[in-house]
């Protein structure tokens, strides 16, 4: 039973979305979380990956172990729901649900210091920096699957294309991996009127980008799956003046790292064609920063199996292509990523949108869940 827990959580995911902080600065949040966590009793490390905090709560006599994640950042949107918990700083925003996240785990941490329906060691992670910074990878750089060992690790996120009361996960990808490229073509410069005596990089900026975007659809078989998409243009300054430099930034999701090294490949050749056509020099700054997130089998099944006690269990029936630096733990540790639905009846409103907010409705199943998986992998014997 959690229902006396859920107003506490409830008042305490909302204290933190007026409170969000960005990655690698959650100090108020991790130093609550700490509190919170010290109150019951656990074994709690603070600063792993800068500002993670990790918590340990053992029972009986087995030696088996798992982890349970959340992760603690915000990101830089200025919020627009009008809640009265809406955010107090200005230009930072819970508009993802990492603080429904924390929340769920804190009650989990409650409940099962109370229950010790299990038998081994449960590993709470609140990682920090998961919006684009690689705040798994530091915390896994800085050995923490060698100072909290974990036979599993899961990682629960709420899914607002699914309804509430769903869970969700797959065998294999579930998330993409997440490169950006920025591409300098560089020239001379000059007058307008004169293009004949100026490399024009504009120009070639637009022919590149026509031909980036037939890589895809060119390159990559039709069995792949890949997108490449093209979010930046920058050059210029006045009307009459050609450039001499413009700047091209884009992203590529995949799932599988060859078709990630054909893609690679194909817009380093690709630019360095266009710049010699045009008589301009290129440079390629390609940055691999997230991996596909790729779920173990036997654990995604297991995840189901929990799942199913406690919600309506779904196999997903494909991977997502947004992100998740969940996928270095997972590098580090055999485990699974989960969605849990919160769409309401009316409707929802996407991640990353200024109007988002975290549906306190689930916070209860996620309690449930994050619990139902513990009793499974540590079950009393």
């Amino acid at each position: 039973m959690i229902d006396d827990l859920l107003e506490p959580l409830i008042a305490f995911r909302r204290d933190i979305h007026a409170h969000p902080e960005l990655g690698f600065c959650e100090h108020r949040t991790a130093g609550r979380i700490a509190e919170q966590l010290r109150a019951l009793g656990l074994e709690v490390h603070e600063g792993i990956g800068t500002t993670g905090v990790v918590a340990v709560l053992r029972n009986g006599s087995s030696g088996r172990s798992i982890g349970l994640r959340a992760d603690m950042d915000a990101l830089p949107i200025h919020e627009q729901t009008n809640l009265p918990y809406a955010s107090k700083m200005e230009g930072t925003f819970h508009g993802c649900g990492h603080d429904g996240h924390v929340a769920m785990l804190l009650g989990a941490a409650q409940h099962l210091t109370r229950s010790r329906n299990f038998d081994g060691t449960v590993n709470f992670f609140f990682q920090p920096a998961e919006e684009g910074l690689g705040g798994a990878r530091e915390m896994v750089k800085e050995g923490l699957f060698d100072r909290f060992p974990c036979d599993r690790v899961f990682g629960l996120h709420n899914w607002p294309d699914l309804p509430a009361g769903t869970i969700a996960t797959r065998p294999g990808p579930i998330m993409g991996a997440a490169d950006k490229f920025e591409i300098t073509l560089e020239g001379r410069g000059g007058h307008a009127a004169i293009p004949q005596d100026t490399p024009d990089a504009i120009l070639a900026s637009a022919a590149l980008v026509q031909q980036l975007n037939s890589i895809v659809a060119r390159r990559i078989a039709a069995t792949s799956s890949a997108v490449l998409s093209v979010t930046q243009i920058h050059g210029g300054h006045a009307h009459n003046v050609i450039p001499a430099v413009v700047t091209i930034v884009g992203t590529v999701r995949t799932f599988d790292p060859k078709v990630q090294d054909v893609i690679e490949k194909a817009i380093r050749q690709i630019t360095a064609g266009v710049a010699l056509a045009h008589d301009l020099t290129a440079n390629v700054d390609y940055d691999r920063y997230y991996p596909a997130t790729i779920n173990d089998d036997e654990a995604a099944q297991e995840a189901l199996a929990a799942a199913a006690t406690v919600g309506n269990a779904q196999l997903a029936p494909e991977p997502a292509f947004t992100s998740e630096d969940f996928a270095f733990m997972l590098q580090a540790c055999k485990g699974a990523y989960i969605w849990l639905g919160q769409a309401r009846p009316q409707g929802s409103v996407p991640l990353h949108n200024p109007h988002y907010d975290f549906n306190d409705d689930v916070l209860g199943l996620g309690v449930r869940l994050h619990v139902a998986l513990v009793e499974q992998q540590l079950a009393l014997a």
